[in-house]
């Protein structure tokens, strides 16, 4: 009369990939080939095509990037609250496969609340990873930015973490380090002006005072940006910041983005080109709405996604925020038509939109079918209004074992007998042998040509291990590493570990650190193989956070856990 449950987590090694194309149609018809991709398990995955009459369904990469982001500092905790919280009024048209539930979400946000209420330094900013360390002005002015929108959105936000928080910001100039250049000292104090104005305390003075230091000219595209949104109501100066960013165009007949430079100290500010044109789209919005240049930066941002979504959280968030305020000004027509989709020459959906509704139109086309039936795909519309469409496809590639690449970084990875060197050997195929019980040192080499910002690595563990955790008292003493040498670095106070942060999870390990010399770095940590069997592990993987086209990665590897004799 008694029982017990359990479950494990079951982790496939096998990588999955994902495309997808946008568009939308006032009349008419468009055709989309369709070419399948090689060497796939045709039980994964398949093509997904999804109406809707709201241009919000191009938003749904982008969220589920936020939502399921792996790596969580305050910064990227913060990102997902202001994503979430900016479209909770709209997340039910966001339909794709994996999306969470508005109360899922809602949840979500709630918890990531709480995490950075714990997170709140005594000075009222926010470091990155752990609360007691210096508080970064970048990313104190963004959680509080976070703290802000979810309070307007009706989450509940402790009132002592926002007042403290909102007292940092208002003050941050004096809490800038000496050694920030003046391109990043401008756009923080931008940044915090914009966050005030955005919590009611709206400084005008001060935000003119600062204009008149930075200069039309001189100043930054994004701290002109933020500057634009404060001074919306003053006429001569939102003017004249309005003339420097036109000259600053990179202008087409469809889109448009701006040219953007930062110095040297861009990491302090988490900078990309795509946020800088993000602000100036949310400042238009509010201080020019007729300008053309509107549409065509909306455009320009569509154009920059990869795979559905911008190149990191920072991106990702003030992209989503901008767009939100378009939708919101911008999509007037009541839709009233009716959207058709053709595989090939036959019908596959038919959808009539009547009205203002928020919901999507999902075709799932099983991958098995597409490998069977290649066939192009072809939507058409009638009636009035716009069509917003999406054609997507996953799939997961057949073969487990993946040569290394170096896109930026190299990475390499050893394992290492800890007490008795034969307890790990490596095969002539490659296959690493080892004796179960032992205790094995995972080495990861990453060798970076040049400088890097906000790093991670992460180191798949092989299923039949178990990451020897030093922070857990029943773990005992980590053996010292024989090989370990203090890194050589233009700084007495550098002779520490090049990472700032780590992770030792169930499944994997995981490294962070915000600057990255040129050179070799080594990980390593120690790991106890706990269960005979084969397992194939996935790549090791290094990249830079907020540029992930900035990546290296191992070889597959595989690992025979063999029971002692």
């Amino acid at each position: 009369s008694d029982a017990a449950e359990g479950s494990l987590p079951v982790y496939t090694p096998a990588t999955t990939e994902a495309f997808a194309t946008y568009g939308e149609l006032d009349e008419g018809a468009t055709l989309q080939p369709v070419a399948m991709p090689g060497g796939v398990i045709t039980g994964f995955g398949g093509l997904e095509v999804s109406t809707s009459s709201t241009q919000l369904q191009a938003l749904t990469d982008a969220v589920l990037y936020l939502a399921a982001y792996p790596f969580e500092c305050a910064e990227q905790v913060s990102s997902r609250v202001l994503a979430i919280a900016a479209l909770r009024d709209v997340l039910e048209a966001f339909e794709a496969e994996g999306m969470p539930t508005r109360a899922e979400l809602e949840k979500a946000v709630r918890r990531d609340l709480e995490r950075l209420t714990r997170l709140q330094n005594t000075d009222g900013g926010f470091s990155f990873w752990e609360r007691g360390r210096e508080s970064w002005p970048w990313v104190s002015i963004h959680v509080t930015h976070a703290l802000v929108r979810a309070k307007q959105k009706g989450f509940a936000v402790p009132e002592d973490t926002l007042r403290r928080a909102l007292s940092y910001v208002a003050t941050v100039e004096r809490r800038i380090p000496d050694f920030y250049p003046p391109s990043a000292r401008d756009v923080i104090e931008a940044y915090a002006l914009a966050v005030r104005a955005k919590a009611g305390d709206r400084d005008v003075a001060k935000a003119k005072a600062l204009l008149s230091r930075v200069g039309t000219q001189r100043g930054g595209t994004e701290a002109l940006g933020f500057l634009l949104g404060v001074l919306s109501g003053e006429k001569r100066e939102a003017d004249a910041i309005l003339r420097t960013l036109q000259n600053r165009l990179d202008e087409t007949a469809a889109a448009a983005t701006f040219a953007t430079s930062y110095e040297d100290g861009a990491h302090l500010i988490l900078a990309s080109s795509r946020r800088a044109d993000a602000v100036v789209l949310e400042s238009l919005i509010a201080a020019a709405p007729k300008s053309d240049l509107v549409a065509k930066l909306v455009r320009g941002l569509l154009a920059h996604r990869v795979k559905g979504r911008w190149g990191n959280t920072q991106e990702n968030t003030f992209v989503l925020l901008a767009l939100d305020a378009y939708f919101q000004a911008f999509e007037k027509v009541t839709p009233n038509f009716v959207a058709k989709i053709w595989l090939g020459e036959g019908l596959a959906s038919e959808r009539a939109f009547r009205g203002r509704e928020t919901t999507t139109e999902l075709l799932e086309v099983p991958m098995r079918w597409v490998a069977e039936h290649p066939s192009d795909v072809t939507i058409a519309k009638t009636g009035s209004g716009r069509l917003y469409y999406r054609i997507g496809m996953r799939y997961a590639p057949a073969s487990l074992r993946l040569e290394a690449a170096d896109h930026g970084f190299a990475v390499e990875r050893t394992y290492e007998a800890v007490d008795d060197p034969s307890d790990v050997v490596r095969e002539k195929d490659g296959t690493w042998t080892v004796r179960a019980g032992a205790r094995v040192r995972v080495r990861v080499t990453m060798v970076a040509e040049s400088r890097r910002t906000h790093v991670a690595l992460v180191d798949p563990l092989p299923a039949g291990f178990e990451a020897l955790n030093p922070s857990l008292a029943v773990t005992g003493a980590i053996p010292s590493d024989p090989k370990a040498k203090p890194n050589a670095t233009p700084w007495w106070f550098w002779l520490r570990p090049w990472f700032e942060h780590q992770n030792l999870r169930d499944e994997r390990a995981e490294a962070f650190t915000t600057y990255l010399y040129a050179g070799v770095h080594e990980y390593t940590y120690v790991a106890r193989a706990t269960t005979p069997g084969t397992f194939v592990v996935p790549p090791a993987k290094a990249e830079e956070m907020y540029a992930p086209e900035t990546f290296g990665r191992s070889a597959s590897d595989r690992v025979v856990v063999r029971a002692a004799p």
